[in-house]
């Protein structure tokens, strides 16, 4: 059985008209001096008897300290990742989400590796809008059929 995740991937038109979308830095020492391809749409892992929405709604909450904006939100698709996770993913039009701060929760690791030392780590340690074209180079490749969907929904000619 695949791992399944749900996130949100928000929207919005800048003044000019340029498409950004809400992106996440993933935390941790793996991706700290990383950015190329080192970002996400907040997500996370769910059971299989919760709602998918539900678990995206609750797993932004989580990765970036404040619940989602309270607008409509649209299923763009489950995604499967090289690692054969699977993503469930959602958008939805934010024009005036900006929250003041980034506070994620944090998990636990051992690090240095095999220094029996367990530090805390921030699930994600930065969040912001950009434009799609920089979205491309920041989120994991794994991701990137995502924003495709999200670019082919805006076009109406989603699937979904």
């Amino acid at each position: 059985m695949s791992i399944r995740s749900a996130g949100i991937l928000l929207y919005r038109h800048s003044p000019a008209g340029v498409l950004e979308l809400w992106i996440a830095h993933m935390g941790g020492p793996f991706w700290a001096r990383k950015d190329q391809h080192a970002w996400s749409l907040p997500k996370g892992e769910f059971p299989e008897d919760e709602d998918p929405l539900v678990a995206a709604r609750r797993e932004f909450t989580e990765e970036i300290g404040t619940p989602p904006p309270p607008v409509e939100y649209r299923l763009l698709g489950v995604f499967k990742q090289p690692s054969g996770k699977l993503i469930t993913a959602y958008t939805a039009r934010a024009d005036s989400f900006q929250p003041d701060h980034i506070v994620s929760n944090t998990f636990a690791m051992e690090w240095p590796k095999g220094s029996g030392s367990i530090k805390e780590f921030p699930e994600i340690d930065d969040a912001r809008w950009v434009d799609e074209a920089t979205a491309r180079t920041k989120l994991v490749k794994g991701q990137l059929p995502i924003v495709d969907a999200l670019v082919e929904h805006l076009a109406g000619r989603s699937a979904t």
